[in-house]
C-alpha cells in the first residue's frame, strides 16, 4: 500500500534485517562480484534521499546537508545536487574538510550546480549525511559540534542511514532524528530506534541473489518504487 501523505509504498521489514557487519561485507561483494562502482550506488543512495526531502518539502525551502568526509557525504552531496537543480535553495555543513577523492568530486559539482557551503541557521529541514555505518566514537570534534547545533533545528531532521553518534553496542545516539533513510537493507541494530524514528528504505541496485546469499529477501516494491516507507 502507499502512504496517504507520501506517495511512497510501503513495505513490511518483519525479520527481514541485516546486522550492521554483515551488510558491510554485501556492500563490499557487491562492488567486487557485481562490479557495481560505489559512485554508483552513492548515486542511487543521494537519489533517493532526494525524493525524501521532497516529500517533506513540496514546496521550495532551504535545506542544510551535514556533509561528512566519506562515502556517506557523498551520498549527502549528490542529494544535494539533485535538489539545487529542482529548484531548492541548498546549504552545506562540512566540519571536517579532508573529503575522500569520491566525495570531493560529488563536493565539487554539487557546488558547480549552485549549492552554497555556507551553513544555514534556519534550515526548513536538516539532513545528517555526516558519517553513515563507518563511524567510529568518539566523534571528532567538529562534527560533535556540528551535531549538537543540529539538534536544536525546529524543522524535519532525516539522517542517512545510520545516525551520527549511533552505538551499535547499546542503541543509543548523540543525534535522533525523525526520519532515517537506510541504503538496501535494514540494519538489525537500528531497530532499536524503531519507537523514535520513521524509517524509510533505499534501493542501491544490488542484486536479488546477493539478499539470497546473506539469508534476507530483497524488498519486492523495489521492482515498482526504489524508496519504501518501513512498517514493523
Amino acid at each position: 500500500m502507499r502512504d496517504k501523505q507520501m506517495n511512497i509504498p510501503s513495505y513490511n521489514i518483519e525479520a527481514n534485517h541485516l546486522p550492521l557487519e554483515k551488510f558491510r561485507k554485501m556492500d563490499y561483494l557487491a562492488v567486487e562480484r557485481y562490479h557495481l562502482p560505489v559512485e554508483l550506488m552513492m548515486e542511487n543512495a543521494g537519489l533517493h534521499l532526494a525524493r525524501l526531502v521532497v516529500n517533506f518539502l513540496p514546496g521550495r525551502g532551504k535545506i542544510l546537508i551535514g556533509i561528512g568526509p566519506g562515502n556517506n557525504g557523498g551520498g549527502g552531496l549528490v542529494a544535494a545536487r539533485r535538489l539545487a537543480a529542482w529548484g531548492f535553495q541548498v546549504h552545506l555543513d562540512i566540519p571536517v574538510r579532508n573529503l575522500n577523492e569520491l566525495a570531493g568530486v560529488q563536493l565539487e559539482r554539487a557546488l558547480a550546480t549552485g549549492v552554497s557551503s555556507d551553513p544555514l541557521t534556519d534550515p526548513h529541514l536538516f539532513v545528517d549525511a555526516y558519517l553513515g555505518f563507518s563511524q567510529r566514537l568518539p566523534l571528532p570534534e567538529t562534527v560533535q559540534r556540528s551535531v549538537e547545533t543540529s539538534k536544536a533545528f525546529s524543522c524535519p531532521k532525516i539522517s542517512l542511514d545510520i545516525p551520527t553518534g549511533f552505538n551499535k553496542n547499546t542503541g543509543n545516539t548523540l543525534f535522533t532524528p525523525g526520519h532515517i533513510l537506510t541504503l538496501a537493507a535494514m540494519k538489525t541494530e537500528l531497530l532499536s530506534l524503531s519507537g523514535k524514528a520513521e524509517f524509510f528504505l533505499a534501493d542501491l541496485g544490488i542484486p536479488e541473489a546477493m539478499y539470497d546469499l546473506f539469508g534476507i529477501s530483497q524488498p519486492y516494491p523495489f521492482r515498482d518504487s526504489g524508496l519504501l516507507k518501513c512498517i514493523f
